[in-house]
């Protein structure tokens, strides 16, 4: 009969029941001396406790696995690096995540369904199911927004129903990826000929790559066996500590086995070279040292060697590069690259390893020709290499920097829009009191009165200060554009006459024309302001640079394909067509640290009084409305070049509209009819009443959205509607939904200081006009009449 195994918890609920069942039964014959009722109270000990034991056996109850899990926690620990983590439940829905990840796939997407390039997200799906199966996967060479990534998805939790998505940008993997793919190749093989055998580990010792010398050496005939495998394996030691192949045996060549660190962090590849080592060459050779320097020199990181006494013996290219080197004319010591304030630290930590410490170090060090940017710097100590008693490593983090200060740049350019926008919309409010007032005052004067010329004066001034609003609005792109499908030359064309009077006879103009340009969309007449205050600047920079003149201007535009953007290799531009503007001088350039700050507003390295510090600002914020780009580099006294980007459009290019002289409007701008106005600041809203009611208008007013409901509830349907747009308690937008409820057909006029296709993309309200402030009285009056006599003409076309 075959035997029937139970369940383990089966089978200790039957133990644990037998040995209380007879204990039960002792104590009962004990008390009451009957061998037949100890039998059953035997027999009913072992069902119950049995039974409660089996039942509990197969029904675990812990502790931690009944309590939630703390997501907060997780979240928090997970913020603590900075790598982009999710954390997906066996149902495949997003649990947590870290603001790392939001930020890298804009939101919460829930993995593996990322917005991902190419065939990303199928590799991304593919290892999450190898995930679930294995453990563990990894998946590198996928890109997101134009970002490389790669990623490791890890199953997790207490009953491994999680998986934990990491995603680690190619940054931090690039180095690693590039010295890879160089030891698999030509320059793995140009080692090999050196005498040089390396291979790249993971941190768990298992082979990544190694050159073809390596390969051959370890592995034989079993060429391609060496990936993925423990490299240990390979290596043997005799009793005198001499590393030798395992597979070569005892009578091998003896091994020179060294470790480089170029990565930071537990894990982080290694690097590993192995050199010949015969028994009767010197331990320190000059072979040695030719076979580390020529390794030193090869590699695609930044590394030193430093002897004794702590001078410098060799310096490899990425090294001279990430410090700043001039390699004509080298430094002597290392203490010789960093600020004054640094050299006595870097000087102790080559001291010390010099003299025989093992360990590495990392230092924060200052160099001397950018020290507002801290660099690591990696000291370790160094044996068998020779002369060399210290290795350096430095890594080269100018294109990081560079990242980081436009994107702090960006940031503050943005915030700065903000603020400018906001001071420029609430100045536009005091702006068109100011105007209203003067313009009533001048209907009670007439020209000759003493006051006329004063009030006269008032007025100029102020449209002054609507003009640098204006630009302030341009800045922070909310100015109204208008904009067309035109070429640029076409724009340029159109300024030339123009920048040839301004130029003058000192600086000659040169403009040149790219053939198959694509047309763009803009507003011509912002372009054209671009292309002079660019003009503008350069000349200043070229009369600057040379008093008596005979500098040039240059002024190109060609095609940018997309081809051209992908080598460019921008964090900022993305790859698309392009038409570009470049504006080129011969002056005297700009200083490096005047460079990041050109286009903030009000900034001017101009006199006192020459320059309001407006016109590279205007431009920033005309190009970025239009959706383009705008980058200005320059070295100084070499000139400075502006390069503006403005994508191809998709339509075919139109010709220009010819301009049309508008049609002369009457004089007579006296109206009839009831005026809603509702505005909340008192000083506008009193000088608008005051001027539609000299215009013959019966005006009710309100100060805000809620108000003015109230007056129509009152008062009924008024011929025309005029509100502000931004108001508190309850905005114009909101009050005329409300309005249009009792009276769809109510006629809609908008008076704000914001752009007018701004506010349109954010109404979504038809039939409604705009008025820009600051206004005029004859300009408000003019607006009103323009509505009112719309409105009559659909009502008599509806009749007819």
């Amino acid at each position: 009969m075959a035997s029937i195994a139970l369940p383990t918890p089966v089978r200790n609920a039957a133990l644990v029941a037998a040995i209380s069942g007879i204990a039960a039964a002792a104590v009962v014959l004990l008390l009451v001396g009957s061998w037949i009722v100890a039998a059953g109270f035997f027999a009913a000990a072992i069902i119950v406790i049995g039974a409660l034991i089996a039942w509990r056996l197969l029904n675990p109850v812990t502790n931690d696995a009944s309590r939630p899990v703390d997501w907060d926690l997780t979240r928090t620990v997970a913020e603590a690096g900075s790598d982009a983590l999710a954390i997906t439940d066996r149902a495949g829905r997003l649990v947590c995540a870290n603001d790392a990840y939001e930020a890298l796939f804009a939101g919460f997407p829930t993995p593996p369904g990322l917005p991902l390039e190419d065939a990303g997200t199928a590799a991304l799906a593919d290892a999450g199911r190898a995930a679930w199966r294995d453990g563990s996967a990894h998946v590198d060479r996928l890109a997101a927004r134009d970002i490389a990534l790669s990623a490791q998805i890890a199953r997790a939790g207490d009953d491994a129903d999680m998986l934990v998505w990491r995603f680690v940008t190619a940054q931090e993997h690039d180095l690693a990826e590039t010295l890879a793919a160089l030891l698999a190749g030509p320059t793995g093989d140009r080692l090999g000929g050196s005498g040089i055998m390396a291979a790249l580990l993971s941190p768990d010792g298992r082979v990544r790559t190694a050159n073809r010398v390596l390969r051959a050496r370890a592995c034989g005939d079993e060429y391609d066996a060496i990936e993925g495998r423990d490299f240990a394996r390979f290596l043997i030691t005799d009793s005198r500590g001499l590393v030798r192949f395992e597979r070569e045996g005892l009578e091998g060549t003896p091994l020179r086995v060294l470790q480089i660190p170029f990565l930071d962090g537990d894990d982080a590849p290694v690097l590993v070279a192995l050199l010949d080592d015969e028994e009767d060459a010197p331990a320190l050779g000059a072979s040695a040292s030719a076979h580390v320097r020529s390794l030193v020199s090869m590699m695609p990181f930044g590394m030193a060697l430093v002897d004794r006494d702590g001078r410098f013996l060799q310096m490899n290219d990425s090294f001279l590069r990430a410090a700043g080197v001039n390699a004509v004319a080298p430094p002597l010591y290392p203490g010789d690259l960093v600020v004054r304030e640094d050299k006595a630290a870097v000087a102790d930590a080559i001291r010390k390893f010099a003299g025989g410490a093992t360990h590495s170090t990392d230092m924060a060090v200052r160099l001397k020709d950018h020290p507002d940017e801290p660099v690591a710097l990696t000291i370790a100590g160094a044996r068998g290499l020779g002369d060399a008693a210290v290795l350096l490593s430095l890594k080269d983090n100018s294109e990081e920097s560079r990242l980081k200060r436009e994107v702090a740049q960006a940031t503050k350019m943005q915030a700065v829009g903000q603020l400018a926008g906001g001071v420029a919309h609430d100045f536009n409010n005091i702006l068109t009191a100011i105007i209203g007032h003067c313009d009533l005052m001048l209907m009670r004067h007439s020209p000759g009165d003493s006051d006329y010329d004063d009030i006269q004066q008032v007025r100029t001034n102020s449209n002054r200060a609507a003009s640098l609003t204006r630009q302030l609005l341009a800045f922070s792109r909310q100015q109204t554009l208008r904009p067309q499908i035109l070429q640029l030359p076409d724009v340029v064309s159109e300024v030339s006459n123009l920048l040839k009077r301004l130029m003058g006879e000192t600086v000659r103009l040169d403009m040149t024309h790219g053939r198959n340009l694509g047309p763009v969309r803009a507003d011509p007449g912002q372009l054209e302001q671009v292309v002079v205050n660019l003009a503008v600047n350069a000349r200043d920079a070229i009369v600057s640079a040379n008093a008596r003149g005979g500098g040039v201007l240059t002024i190109t535009t060609r095609a940018v394909p997309a081809s051209e953007v992908r080598e460019m290799a921008s964090d900022i531009l993305p790859v698309a067509d392009y038409t570009a503007l470049i504006v080129q001088d011969t002056g005297t350039g700009i200083p490096p640290d005047v460079l990041p700050k050109i286009f903030e507003p009000f900034f001017t390295t101009k006199e006192f009084g020459k320059g309001t510090g407006l016109g590279l600002s205007t431009v920033y914020g005309i190009v970025k409305q239009s959706g383009g780009y705008i980058f200005a580099d320059s070295k100084p006294g070499q000139g400075a070049t502006f390069s503006m980007y403005l994508p191809v459009h998709s339509a075919p290019a139109a010709t220009r509209p010819a301009v049309l002289k508008p049609t002369p409007k009457p004089v007579d701008l006296w109206g009839t009819g009831t005026i809603l106005l509702v505005e909340d600041e008192d000083m506008v809203r009193a000088v608008a009443e005051r001027a539609l009611v000299r215009q013959g208008y019966t005006v009710l007013t309100a100060e805000n959205g809620e108000v003015a409901l109230e007056v129509l509830a009152k008062h009924g349907r008024p011929d025309l509607l005029i509100s502000d747009v931004v108001m508190p308690q309850m905005d114009g937008p909101t009050m005329v939904r409300h309005a249009r409820e009792s009276y769809p057909d109510l006629p809609i006029l908008f008076m704000s200081g914001y752009a007018e296709e701004q506010l349109r993309r954010s109404i979504d309200l038809d039939n409604v006009a705009f008025l820009p402030k600051p206004f005029s009285v004859q300009e408000l009056a003019e607006a009103a009449r323009d509505v009112l006599a719309t409105r009559r003409h659909e009502q008599d076309v509806g009749k007819s």
